[in-house]
């Protein structure tokens, strides 16, 4: 069985791809052949991962949005294609529809629908056909969570072909100790509530800054991530006199994220939009036992990721005064903090683990060349 994961680019910058990069390692692991075509984002070079997988990164002549431009995947796409059995796409990404529309492929093809295209409505008349045509040339299309499945207004008529198997991440080594320490040290006798993300409106962290003031003095906020919103966070910090209590660090490293996951009463997810499809940094936090509080976004799979009660508390958008009591309800009594933690690893366990995901995406492909 060969496999071809199609769509975004490399390296991995985003949930979109990082579910890409997992589906490749995960099989290449249990001997299956699966390989990565996508474009690239710096200068372009196939890596071999191992025995049974490798990347194939083209050439981009430009980026618009969010969409790489990069013709020669369509080229490399048509001269590799018959080598594979399914052609595993990840949507939204219009360039890699176009390069399968135009590849000649004939076998199988699994459409991996991570999110509506939501934001940019201009882009979406122009990709609407061709999105219209994807949708019918899968076999199987696969979502991240039933929620975001069922409320999307693309796949009604097509529930009879679609199946959920949510994202699923690693069970992390254990944080550094030093940096753990060190991050506490920062706010010293305080409960730190963490997020990350980019510093974009959808997702919400005006309303999270804005929360802070109904916090009790025993708490402070830390955002993580950079983006062109920064100074206007800056801005509304310092307007409510925030500065003691709400931080903006900026980029965290890869490797630093499971300490700050660890060093952090809680996580919170304060997203205000669709977009925000699934917030695989929910589960990074639970896999690490750090509840979540979350935001109830209508036909959005995040308040679902948090089950409410179980591994955090989920509440409506642009409430700040609501993400407060949230936050306190789950932190103020240890013995609540303790077994919160508890169930939020224990859900990470159960759903949301990388093997999990790569044991379903196998046994869907198996069904779908009738392997016994």
């Amino acid at each position: 069985m060969n496999i071809l994961q199609l769509g975004k680019f490399y390296p991995v910058k985003g949930g979109v791809e990082m579910v890409m990069y997992h589906i490749v390692t995960g099989l290449s692991e249990s001997g299956i052949r699966c390989d990565m075509l996508c474009a690239a984002c710096d200068s372009p070079a196939d890596i071999t991962l191992g025995p049974n997988a490798s990347i194939f990164a083209t050439r981009t002549i430009k980026k618009i949005k969010a969409t790489m431009i990069s013709p020669a995947m369509i080229t490399r796409l048509r001269k590799i294609c018959r080598h594979y059995d399914i052609i595993h796409i990840h949507h939204p990404d219009p360039m890699a529809a176009l390069a399968l529309r135009l590849s000649g492929y004939k076998g199988r093809v699994v459409l991996h629908w991570h999110s509506d295209i939501l934001r940019q409505r201009q882009l979406l008349r122009l990709f609407k056909p061709l999105q219209q045509w994807l949708i019918g040339r899968a076999d199987v299309i696969v979502g991240t969570s039933p929620v975001y499945l069922s409320r999307s207004p693309w796949l009604r008529g097509v529930q009879h072909k679609c199946t959920c198997i949510p994202i699923g991440v690693d069970i992390p080594p254990e944080p550094d100790a030093a940096k753990v320490d060190k991050i506490r040290a920062s706010y010293p006798g305080k409960k730190i509530i963490f997020s990350m993300g980019r510093l974009v409106e959808y997702k919400g962290f005006e309303f999270l800054i804005k929360s802070a003031q109904y916090l009790t003095g025993d708490y402070v906020v830390v955002i993580g991530g950079s983006g062109p919103l920064r100074q206007q966070l800056q801005n509304t910090i310092d307007t409510l006199g925030l500065q003691q209590t709400v931080h903006l660090v900026g980029f965290i490293d890869d490797n630093d994220l499971s300490a700050w996951y660890r060093a952090s009463s809680l996580f919170c997810l304060s997203s205000v939009e669709r977009t925000e499809a699934f917030g695989v940094v929910q589960i990074e936090a639970m896999s690490l036992g750090t509840p979540v509080v979350a935001t109830k976004i209508e036909g959005s799979g995040t308040a679902w990721v948090n089950a409410h009660g179980v591994s955090g508390l989920n509440v409506p958008p642009r409430r700040p005064k609501e993400l407060a009591g949230a936050i306190m309800e789950i932190t103020g009594d240890p013995r609540t903090l303790q077994a919160y933690s508890q169930r939020a690893l224990k859900r990470h366990r159960e759903l949301f683990l990388k093997q999990i995901m790569t044991l379903k995406i196998t046994a869907l492909y198996h069904e779908l060349l009738d392997v016994k």
